[in-house]
């Protein structure tokens, strides 16, 4: 099992089918662009690009954040939103290095207590799109779970598919060769692969999201984040439950309570709990505890009036001007005439949905998502500011109508030994009607299964039938209106079944319905289901598993 950087095992898996997975191995690469220990990283980095947004200090301080900030050319020539309408993409990089990839002091390495330079490295492991309306309406920020299973935009390093974060650290691993070849080395080289990773990593998103324009983008390293608490302490923040990690040095207790820099670093990178063994946390539950972070400092910096202190505002600029990179067309007085739309209860905070955890090809533990529904789920958002609600009104159960009506979205795990496998039964199975879902490589297995949900055995029996009649088998953990084909030794797909899929035949499928939302702060002791849609409003202090 490899290890998280607090050098111990990383998360439970959180989903339903109870015992921790371990991880897998990580892609080999250089130390620098991506680490062989998980970590999230901090969304906090955009308070660094809007301190000077929610304050009105004034021209002069604005003109000290344009000048000294890193500028960055990677969304040139990138379409843009229109109607007014801007979108914001966060990315929170890994690394405990600074912008220019050199050390941090060392003081600074004993308060975040994460490791020294020589760990993390270059994934993108906060990503955060933050959508301001052009009419003035409310705003959302969108948090993607780091692990999401999916296409990389130009295939860095020669890799196609992985977990989202990595298309910074493939592509930036894959230009800092290119260039070392042509003899460009040190902080030349860094800022160019930086570049390309930050390219790549835009492109991916912006694919993931179903073509979302991205307009502006904030990048921060992890400094960025203790520096920022440093300046604005103490912070409040509320949790559901007393709770404690030896590994992040968390120590909360139930309620509304007082924090300071070194605690909030510890608040946001809790990821179990090492008193209460049932209370398992997640990688979602940390996306929830930053935005929840996030939302209660808005919201305290708003009623204290924190930014008419010039010594505060000066400071945080000095902190945007050292560990953050944002886009060439980033101009922050432009974006001061947006923050009334960001702060207080006109910010709400959804977190994707997540279908299943799994495995990779590689054995690395991944989150395979339902695209389609990701992209209806988002456009829903971006354009009402809005995710449906779970409704208290019973909704149909996925076996409603005949079995024959092959609605239902299938996903194939090759767990035949066969290379391609999956990808044929996937074929078959869209070109039939079927919804198209995902394939993946399994643990090697000796017959083929279609797993199912409860109450959803005819549907199951039915492309049972389709693909010759395997086995069908009940499981809790199968998403409802999904079907999973786990293709085992010896499978041979039926005549009728592999002319389906030579033909190709199938009818381009509606778009499904947009994930419903539940509170994030919801759910009682255990939190919200760990894979759900969530959200969670900016108008206060939240109080959160």
């Amino acid at each position: 099992m490899t290890s998280s950087a607090d050098g111990h095992p990383g998360p439970p898996p959180g989903g339903p089918d109870g015992p921790v997975r371990p991880e897998g191995p990580v892609r080999a690469t250089s130390d620098a662009a991506r680490p062989r220990r998980r970590r999230r990283w901090w969304v906090l980095g955009i308070v660094a690009a809007l301190v000077v947004a929610l304050g009105g200090y004034g021209a002069f301080q604005y003109h000290l954040l344009d000048s000294g900030i890193r500028r960055s050319s990677a969304l040139a020539g990138t379409t843009q939103s229109s109607h007014g309408d801007t979108n914001l993409l966060v990315m929170g990089l890994d690394s405990r290095l600074d912008e220019n990839g050199d050390p941090l002091p060392q003081t600074m390495y004993a308060a975040l207590h994460t490791g020294d330079a020589s760990h993390g490295g270059l994934n993108a492991n906060v990503l955060m799109l933050v959508h301001i309306p052009g009419d003035g309406g409310r705003a959302t920020a969108i948090s993607i779970p780091r692990d999401d299973y999916v296409d990389f935009v130009g295939c860095p390093d020669g890799e196609c598919k992985g977990k989202i974060k990595e298309a910074y650290g493939l592509a930036y691993d894959q230009e800092q060769r290119r260039l070392a070849k042509q003899g460009v080395k040190g902080h030349a080289a860094n800022q160019q692969a930086r570049e390309a990773g930050r390219k790549t990593e835009i492109a991916t998103v912006r694919q993931f999201l179903g073509g979302v324009p991205i307009d502006h983008f904030v990048e921060v390293t992890m400094a960025a984040f203790y520096q920022i608490a440093q300046n604005v302490q103490p912070i409040q923040v509320c949790v559901k439950e007393n709770t404690q990690d030896k590994f992040s040095g968390a120590n909360f207790h139930a309620g509304l309570q007082e924090i300071n820099a070194s605690q909030a670093v510890a608040f946001v990178r809790q990821r179990r709990d090492t008193v209460h063994p049932d209370l398992q946390f997640t990688d979602l539950d940390r996306s929830r505890r930053q935005q929840a972070f996030i939302a209660s400092l808005f919201h305290q910096l708003k009623q204290a009036d924190t930014f008419i202190n010039p010594g505060t505002i000066s400071s945080l600029i000095n902190v945007a001007k050292q560990n953050t990179a944002i886009d060439a067309g980033l101009d922050p007085i432009g974006l001061a005439r947006d923050a009334s739309a960001i702060s207080g209860g006109n910010l709400h905070f959804f977190t994707l949905p997540v279908q299943r955890f799994g495995f990779d090809p590689l054995g690395q533990s991944v989150n395979f998502v339902d695209v389609p529904v990701i992209r209806s789920t988002v456009h829903a958002i971006l354009t009402t500011g809005n995710a449906p609600a779970a409704s208290a009104t019973p909704r149909p159960s996925a076996s409603t109508g005949s079995a024959a009506t092959p609605d239902r979205k299938v996903d194939v795990i090759n767990e035949s030994g066969v290379s391609g496998q999956a990808r044929l039964v996937l074929r078959a199975a869209v070109a039939k009607g079927y919804r198209q879902g995902l394939t993946s490589t399994g643990i090697r297995r000796v017959s083929s299964v279609v797993d199912y949900a409860p109450g959803d055995s005819a549907a199951a029996q039915s492309l049972a039938t389709f693909l010759g009649g395997i086995q069908i088998r009940e499981r809790a953990s199968t998403p409802a209106g999904s079907l999973i084909v786990r293709v085992g030794d010896g499978f041979t797909l039926p005549a009728g079944a592999a002319a389906s899929a030579a033909s190709g035949s199938a009818t381009t499928a509606p778009a499904p319905p947009p994930a419903t939302a539940v509170s994030a702060v919801g759910g009682g002791r255990a939190g919200p289901p760990p894979t759900a849609l969530t959200d969670l409003s900016g108008g206060g202090i939240p109080c959160v598993k």
